[in-house]
């Protein structure tokens, strides 16, 4: 393979409905969407493969990197069908995973519901051993307890062990141990430890991440290595890479290790292809709107980067409600996902009232209008009865809608227990998803303590430029971008995403006495671990270094970020780091707290290399025509009243084409709705941008 011919680059973005591609070549940019294929995801990525090929008629040789990301992981954890998981844990600590930190997300709710941890109680079986708060040993670790154990491993058919003991985030010896006998006496089964995926205090957090890592681990890594063997096969010998949750990619040995920190792997495609766009176009302010098949994910974007967390919540028992999910503590861009994408499941609740999701139709048998034998009434079969879609251009003529079918649907599970016809239950189900998804932007704005005022609205996602206009509307925002490629957004987000990797690691100092040796040597060793793993696909190119501390008040419960100096630390910069947080947490909390000392918790370093570049050209016009291709009849939720809408093509717009709402311009992957009181404009990059009057 010449290094000449191999210049192309491929993503693949495997979501719960829909598998998504994108492939950038010699300055073009082609896309396809196939179906995921559920019970063999790596089916879909082939046919995907095959089919953006053929597009760009190129062969798998001059496919130069593939870079992958897929929601496999999350769902495993939601829908429970992952691993026979087992906890080795701390003689005395078997109970953390249930007791959490004793809080309740809803203290006045007598019934509440919390999340059942992933492994059951019998099979969190403790170890006699302790170490202290210094990582000192106060009980030698009990050879013969985990010998015991294994039996009852085998005994139980676990198929994968996660080894979390108390404070081993200062002292990993007692761990690593446990695992070596494990390789010993049971060497088929995969065993991750809380000092190697989640090395920070609070044993909740960091036994929960542990837990989620082994109970995905088998399943993800039969995948990865499934599909690379696959790819292989195809012809296609270039390197794959993981989109991981924070931003950055990673190589398939490192998460086949660390499954849990590919979770949020697609969404933050997504928000990486919205912090390109506002950068391109010089927006400061930006939420992010990626609506798919199976749920919507909404980011805050500020002077182009998205907010970034090392906490989040999946597999929520209580919408909108923190606290109600399995926390995990890994890097990761910060965001809002809920149910609501266009296979979401519409019912009439026992009050009579229209509820959307969570739950999907997904790709198997999916929407009613599939015709693949589904019959629940979805937000695409709704958005199929209110003229919004062309039910022969549907994902570019490759899966023909059938209207009867979502009538049928719609009538039988909606608009007969409310007494409405199909079109008008249709129009509760499109007004309820779109206030759920406009409910979860003001939350997250709100919890973030930000506003959606002045914020411009990205939206892409197959469903996204759909609903765009309307979610606008019911937050505030008086102008929406919808860029090129907007239905495979996450996708092309793979492809601006640097080789990086985040270390953080818990080490307790106070300002007033830093030990600046032992601060030193923990970061050091911290950046040698993520300058290995970014060197395995970096290949020679430059990169650049992050460091950040975690800290707070003596004595409060939650830390702030500080940047950290990228020298060698002195004395001196114990002064420096207190400055810095002190006005790190006057922009938090309006001013600082005089006299008070400082305590650090964790530091947090990343190693990563520059973004990549967008060189895909925007499409020349293929025409000069201005008017419509043809009209469509649409009912507007917003009224309620059915009119003729005019349909244009997107590929025929002139540049300054300007279009008035009511109108819809369709394209292959998705269409954009330019509602009424709206107009649409095409910009200098080939985007539309649609401003309300």
């Amino acid at each position: 393979m010449s290094a000449a011919r191999a210049r192309a680059r491929l993503a693949v973005d495997v979501g719960g409905t829909f598998t998504d591609l994108a492939l950038e070549h010699d300055g073009r940019r082609h896309t396809a969407k196939v179906l995921t294929t559920p019970q063999a995801p790596e089916r879909g990525v082939i046919e995907g493969v095959r089919a953006v090929l053929a597009s760009a008629r190129l062969g798998p040789d001059a496919v130069a990197i593939v870079v992958h990301g897929t929601t496999l992981a999350t769902n495993a954890i939601i829908e429970r069908k992952g691993a026979r998981t087992a906890l080795l844990t701390t003689e005395g600590f078997r109970d953390v995973l249930a007791m959490g930190n004793e809080s309740r997300y809803d203290q006045y709710d007598l019934n509440i519901v919390l999340p059942e941890p992933l492994v059951p109680r019998y099979l969190r079986l403790p170890i006699p051993e302790r170490l202290d708060n210094t990582g000192r040993v106060l009980l030698p670790l009990d050879d013969a307890a985990l010998r015991e154990a294994v039996g009852v491993l085998r005994r139980e058919q676990v198929e994968s062990v996660a080894i979390g003991f108390l404070h081993s985030f200062v002292n990993p010896a007692h761990e690593q141990r446990a695992r070596a006998v494990l390789a010993e006496l049971a060497p088929d089964l995969p065993v991750s430890i809380s000092s190697d995926v989640s090395p920070e205090m609070r044993e909740w957090e960091r036994f929960s991440t542990t837990v989620a890592n082994a109970y995905v681990q088998p399943l993800m890594a039969r995948y990865l290595r499934g599909l690379e063997t696959e790819l292989r096969e195809l012809g296609l010998a270039a390197p794959v890479f993981l989109m991981l949750s924070g931003g950055g990619l990673t190589t398939i040995d490192t998460a086949c290790r660390f499954p849990i920190r590919l979770v949020e792997s697609g969404p933050a495609g997504g928000a990486l292809f919205s912090a390109h766009i506002a950068r391109q176009c010089s927006l400061g302010s930006v939420l992010s709107f990626d609506m798919g098949g199976t749920t919507a994910k909404i980011c805050l974007i500020d002077d182009y980067r998205p907010q970034t967390a090392r906490s989040f919540e999946v597999a929520r028992v209580g919408r909108f409600k923190k606290g109600s999910g399995l926390p995990l503590r890994i890097p990761v861009i910060e965001m809002v996902e809920i149910g609501a994408g266009g296979g979401s499941i519409a019912r009439v609740d026992a009050m009579g009232r229209i509820t959307v999701g969570p739950d999907s139709a997904g790709a198997e048998p999916g929407p009613a209008c599939y015709g693949r034998g589904g019959a629940e009434p979805t937000v695409t079969d709704a958005n199929l009865l209110l003229g919004r879609y062309d039910p022969a251009r549907f994902a570019g003529g490759r899966l023909p809608l059938d209207p009867l079918a979502a009538r049928t649907a719609i009538a039988a599970r909606v608009g007969e227990r409310l007494g409405l016809a199909p079109e008008m239950a249709s129009v509760g189900v499109v007004e309820m998803v779109d206030e759920n998804m406009a409910n979860a932007a003001r939350v997250h704005a709100v919890e973030s303590g930000k506003t959606q005022e002045g914020r411009t609205l990205i939206a892409f996602g197959g469903g996204g430029p759909v609903h765009a206009c309307r979610i606008a509307e019911k937050i505030g925002i008086a102008r929406v971008l919808v860029p090129s490629g907007a239905g495979v957004g996450s996708a092309i987000g793979f492809l601006r995403a640097p080789v990086a990797y985040e270390v953080v690691r818990s080490l307790y100092q106070r300002l007033s006495a830093l030990d600046i040796g032992a601060v030193n040597a923990v970061l050091d060793a911290m950046e040698q671990e993520a300058e290995e793993v970014v060197r395995q696909g970096s290949f020679g190119a430059p990169t650049s270094r992050t460091r950040l501390a975690y800290m707070r008040y003596v004595g409060q419960g939650h830390e702030i970020q500080v940047p950290v100096p990228g020298h060698v630390l002195t004395g001196d910069d114990a002064i420096l780091l207190r400055r810095a947080f002190d006005e790190a947490y006057a922009r938090f909390y309006d001013r600082p707290v005089p006299g008070s000392d400082v305590e650090v918790l964790s530091f947090a370093v990343q190693i990563a290399t520059e973004p990549h570049a967008d060189d895909a050209r925007p499409e020349p016009p293929r025409g000069g025509m201005a008017g419509a291709a043809r009209t469509q009849r649409v009912r507007d939720t917003a009224t309620g009243i059915e009119s003729d809408w005019m349909v244009f093509e997107r590929a025929s717009l002139r540049p300054d084409a300007r279009i008035e709402g009511p109108a819809i311009i369709a394209e292959d992957e998705t269409s954009t709705l330019v509602a009424a009181g709206w107009a649409a404009r095409l910009d200098q990059f080939g985007y539309i941008e649609m401003v309300r009057a």
